[in-house]
């Protein structure tokens, strides 16, 4: 009994690492160095405490997918309309795309540390998840996710060779300057960094597509905590790194390039290793992502059009869906090759996460009260504990796009 639980879980399990591998996007990577590099190690207890706040709401998602077999757009436009569903949608599709290029941007950023031109670096990404998704299953795609994210854990490799010292990191977990705003700005920052509208998406569409039911209730479950645990990881090695080097020896330095934190490590972990090392984890980090926002898109847009959406159909079965997977990635790949203001971009996209997370957190919050039944409902003093957690993520998120603007 014991080992058939044991296969049923590894069979099961995937949804839940392939998102939390995508959390950990190329945004991310700048936003964790960036909080290590200029306030060291007193960002490190946000980061475990994200942890069970991710898990919460990638729970959500999960419960909702596996209970109703039903995608989130779908599930929205069967219980408010048409209208809301198509306004939560539109809304994703934008800041996927604006996702899309932060993604790429980290391709070509690692790929110009071994002076690839961004053309080739990027055109290759491009063609690869093209090719991963047209002639794959959702296992398949899945499984290859899943590998690309694993190059990610050499930044535990990176944290460990940086050799922090054990008493700063405690001393640093006591240390919380929240009266200083550039200290509540990246709190808010790493917030957004680790909860995204897409992964909501992609996640409650990814558990129907795979074919899990209610019965897999539990095995998605530990997915998405190991996930959790997983992506918090990851975040922290990133921090603990660059706190234990950059934030030592040139505090407040400014990282928000990939060239500029591989060019800041090297001294200290060495040019080879370093360069290695974080184009590795840099290049599974974007790529894992954009699979992840691409999909997503796919799935979400099919869900509220009712167009064909999976990934066990052949591409002549569902034309659609494959063609705006593969849509996304070529216009996110074109506006980086294409020589575009990164940076106005950016900030745009930060407007429109800030409209999005409301609208999609708000909508899995009352899904989960009014779409599920009774025994899978969200009640009593848990119900008001995630009511919290959306609420004050949701301000959070605001709070971030208005403070990009001024």
């Amino acid at each position: 009994m014991k080992r058939r639980n044991i296969l049923s879980f590894f069979v099961m399990f995937g949804p839940g690492l392939v998102v939390m591998f995508a959390d950990t996007d190329a945004g991310s990577v700048i936003t964790a160095a960036q909080s290590g590099a200029v306030w060291g190690y007193k960002l490190l207890l946000l980061q475990i405490i994200l942890i069970p706040v991710v898990f919460m709401v990638q729970e959500l998602a999960v419960r909702l997918g596996l209970v109703t077999g039903k995608g989130h757009g779908e599930l929205i436009r069967e219980h408010f309309g048409a209208g809301w569903a198509w306004l939560s949608v539109s809304t994703l599709i934008v800041a996927c795309m604006g996702a899309l290029v932060t993604e790429f941007a980290g391709v070509a950023g690692a790929g110009l540390l071994f002076g690839i031109p961004p053309w080739l670096s990027v055109g290759m990404a491009v063609l690869l998840l093209s090719i991963v998704a047209w002639t794959g299953s959702y296992l398949s795609v899945e499984r290859i996710a899943i590998l690309i994210g694993s190059f990610e854990l050499v930044f535990l490799l990176v944290a460990w060779w940086a050799r922090p010292s054990p008493a700063a990191m405690l001393s640093g977990l006591t240390q919380i300057p929240w009266r200083q705003p550039g200290y509540m700005y990246l709190v808010v920052a790493n917030v957004g960094a680790v909860i995204m509208p897409w992964m909501v998406f992609y996640h409650q569409s990814a558990v129907v597509d795979k074919g899990q039911t209610v019965k897999d209730l539990g095995v998605s479950r530990r997915d998405t905590a190991l996930g959790a645990i997983i992506t918090q990881l990851i975040m922290i090695a990133i921090l603990v790194a660059t706190a234990a080097t950059i934030g030592r020896y040139h505090p407040g330095e400014p990282l928000d390039t990939v060239q500029q934190i591989a060019d800041a490590l090297t001294p200290f972990l060495g040019e080879t290793v370093g360069t290695v090392l974080f184009a590795l984890g840099m290049v599974g980090a974007s790529l894992v992502a954009a699979i992840v926002v691409s999909l997503a898109t796919a799935w979400g847009l099919g869900e509220v059009s009712g167009y064909q959406r999976s990934l066990e159909h052949q591409p002549r079965k569902a034309p659609w869906f494959y063609l705006i997977y593969t849509a996304m990635l070529i216009t996110g790949g074109v506006m980086v090759v294409s020589g575009i203001n990164l940076v106005n971009l950016s900030v745009a996209v930060q407007v429109m996460n800030a409209a999005l997370l409301p609208i999609v957190l708000g909508f899995l919050y009352l899904l989960a009260l009014k779409a599920l039944p009774k025994p899978y409902r969200l009640h009593g003093g848990y119900a008001m504990v995630v009511g919290g957690v959306v609420a004050i993520t949701s301000i959070l998120g605001i709070y971030a796009a208005v403070s990009s603007l001024f």
